[in-house]
């Protein structure tokens, strides 16, 4: 890739630029993921309004999980081909137009639609495989890892603000009014459309030139990543995440609830593990630069199966809730830097969007078994325990299987014909 692709910013007026790209990636993805990750607020008063029970209800939420997985590696081939900033309007608008209706829904498919489609899909078109890729095509290559770590803490920081943001509103207009209020606030998202516009096809272009290659397409980018053994490891170990967030995203506040504990805790345990992921999205944006990315991918993943663990063993006080939940929080998203950081350093940025993108579809069919089985197990053995224990199994699965992830590789080009 030529100098003028890669060289940092030497002036102020490319400093400010720089933040500004940071400022729009984190400010959308913590509107976004503040808004996700706090649905889980509603679901005992959904089933109180729809008498679907919560396997139903939880069936919409887990069809979120899958269909926001599944329309990321669609929205990040659309970003890399004719910009970020289309993608990221129209999945704005779907968000909010879901959250909004969603109080109306009275029937499991109607919850599907509003949550699982419009929602869902939505923040899936305004998500991390197309914000990620953004910045990674708009910053250094030098400063990739903090900066991923940047808009990765903006998601961590949207859930730390609107879960007391929806307890409030929860209080002070109930619960339908502040679902829909919630809505309205993800419009703020709106002007990062203009800072993150753009695609990689310039990228793409000058790193053929470079090279005497031909851009691939994304079919032989997608072809190429999965007969790479190192990805399809990175992407096992990312169903596993999946499973582990959507659980607690979706049941933190019933497990709370299981425990005896009083309601507020639920909303305040997601407030904090949003706060303690802004710390670990940081650190491990600054580690990534320093330590081999695989390596901290199975320390993290490590480090929850023996949180869950001990969890499982300690009495159920506040106390223990806060602490449990301040060490979710700072493994439940920090998975994102590192994982984005081997994306490009195995392929590169010039189908990072799309490459993420399929990464997060396996992020979300763990996701999907996560908020599933979490309402499935609790419905029919009125106890939470099995799931964790699955947890375990699969935390120490997903720290093992990113060991053998080789790093770096080429990047991905296709021969020029002759």
């Amino acid at each position: 890739m030529n100098d003028k692709t890669t060289a940092a910013p030497a002036t102020p007026v490319a400093r400010y630029a720089l933040w500004l790209v940071l400022l729009a990636a984190a400010g959308t993805f913590a509107l976004t993921m503040g808004v996700r990750q706090t649905m889980g607020l509603f679901l005992s008063s959904l089933n109180t309004a729809t008498g679907l029970g919560i396997g139903s209800i939880s069936l919409a939420f887990a069809f979120g999980q899958l269909w926001w997985g599944l329309t990321q590696p669609f929205a990040g081939a659309v970003a890399d081909r004719i910009g970020t900033g289309r993608v990221i309007f129209i999945g704005v608008l779907l968000v909010a137009l879901g959250t909004i209706i969603t109080p109306l829904m009275t029937t499991t498919a109607g919850l599907i639609f509003a949550i699982g489609v419009l929602a869902a899909g939505g923040a899936g078109m305004a998500g991390p495989s197309v914000l990620m890729a953004a910045v990674t095509r708009m910053v250094p290559p030098a400063k990739r890892g903090l900066a991923t770590g940047v808009v990765n803490a903006g998601g961590s920081f949207g859930q730390f603000a609107m879960a007391p943001i929806a307890i409030a509103l929860m209080a002070g207009v109930g619960w339908a009014s502040a679902m829909q209020w919630l809505g309205v606030l993800i419009l703020l998202a709106l002007p990062a459309v203009f800072v993150l516009k753009g695609n990689s096809k310039l990228l793409a272009a000058q790193s053929a030139a470079a090279s005497g290659t031909k851009p691939l397409t994304a079919r032989q980018a997608i072809g190429q990543a999965l007969a790479t053994p190192s990805y399809r490891y990175l992407s096992l170990g990312f169903l596993v995440c999946g499973f582990h967030v959507a659980f607690l995203a979706t049941h933190l506040p019933g497990v709370v609830a299981a425990c005896g504990l009083p309601p507020e805790i639920g909303g305040w345990a997601l407030g904090v593990i949003g706060l303690f992921n802004i710390v670990g999205s940081l650190a491990m944006g600054w580690a990534v630069g320093r330590w081999r990315m695989k390596s901290l991918l199975a320390l993290l993943y490590a480090t929850r199966g023996i949180a869950v663990l001990i969890f499982l063993l300690a009495p159920k006080t506040p106390a223990v809730m806060m602490v449990f939940a301040a060490v979710m929080g700072i493994t439940f998203l920090s998975t994102v830097p590192p994982t984005a950081g081997l994306v490009a350093k195995m392929f590169g940025p010039a189908n990072m969007a799309m490459l993420f993108g399929v990464v997060m579809l396996a992020h979300q069919i763990g996701g999907f078994l996560g908020a599933f089985l979490g309402g499935y197990v609790f419905q029919v053995t009125g106890s939470y325990d099995i799931v964790w224990y699955i947890d375990i199994v699969l935390a120490a699965g997903a720290a093992l299987v990113n060991l053998p992830i080789r790093e770096p590789r080429p990047v991905l080009v296709a021969k020029a014909a002759v």
